[in-house]
């Protein structure tokens, strides 16, 4: 997949094949009408964050006080010519620390950067993947090795980067689903938080992410899972006659201190992001 993930997990596969997609004559337009102002978007955005990224790095380091603007800016409106809805719901955290969501497309990363400015915490490999590395060097991802040995040193890297003010976001369940459910969350990431270097001031935010799928298309409309292919996925996505919507729901913040350890803190996460997952699918 496509998708920042950052541990070495299976790929969740539906007992069910993927819907077939079907354009059609009004669909390949709408392909056109919708994919060349995006790429315009992506990519001449993505010119203007490096340009600026130039002054930016020799004036503030780590820190990124202009470019995450640029970013928030392209995702948002992304949505606009896809004709997604976009709603959100509840408080951004205001303290240091990490957010975590379920995880159902690629179109996450797009939703959860328009409402707040996040940097993704990936695994390593991505950064040499063709497009989406690019992308992901350039908004500031944060890359992981899968070697434990290197656990330290990346427990730096996030003290360095939340104590830079970033809020790192990453996907417990370690791959993406149909959008229909969420999966355990696995802990691997929520050990470092209990650094001695963290713990006391780190909180973590939990965020729902709700696809709801167009009029008469399946639930799962915009799931992208297992070994599906990221081109025709969004070609469907843009082919769309008609589309629905991504809901974000931000529950209040955990403080990481306040937990006996990792299992703790990744159970209390995973049920705030599914309960309100299950309800929100229900009020459709």
């Amino acid at each position: 997949m496509a998708e920042p993930n950052p541990v070495s997990d299976p790929l969740w596969n539906s007992e069910d094949a993927p819907d077939a997609i079907h354009l059609g004559v009004l669909g390949w337009v709408l392909v056109f009408l919708r994919g060349v102002p995006l790429a315009l978007l992506v990519f001449g955005g993505l010119i203007i964050l490096l340009a600026i990224r130039l002054i930016e790095l020799p004036l503030f380091g780590i820190r990124r006080p202009i470019t995450p603007f640029i970013t928030q800016f392209v995702c948002r409106n992304a949505f606009r010519i896809l004709g997604i809805g976009f709603r959100t719901s509840g408080d951004l955290m205001a303290e240091r620390g990490a957010v975590v969501a379920n995880h159902t497309s690629w179109l996450d990363i797009f939703a959860l950067n328009a409402r707040k400015r996040v940097y993704f915490v990936s695994k390593a490999e991505v950064a040499k993947w063709p497009g989406i590395g690019w992308l992901a060097r350039a908004t500031g991802t944060v890359f992981i090795e899968r070697d434990r040995k290197k656990a330290k040193e990346q427990t730096q890297v996030f003290e360095t980067r939340l104590k830079a003010g970033h809020k790192l976001l990453f996907f417990p369940e370690g791959t993406s689903t149909d959008g229909l459910r969420v999966l355990p969350f696995k802990t691997t990431l929520f050990a470092a938080f209990f650094a001695d270097e963290l713990r006391d001031f780190m909180y973590v935010q939990p965020v729902s992410v709700v696809f709801h799928a167009p009029a008469g298309e399946p639930d799962r409309f915009y799931g992208w899972w297992g070994d599906m292919e990221f081109g025709p996925h969004l070609l469907k996505t843009l082919g769309a006659r008609r589309q629905g919507a991504v809901e974000l729901i931000y529950h209040a913040p955990a403080k990481v201190s306040g937990f006996e350890n990792r299992k703790a803190l990744a159970a209390h996460c995973e049920e705030a992001v599914r309960h309100a997952h299950s309800l929100a699918r229900l009020e459709k």
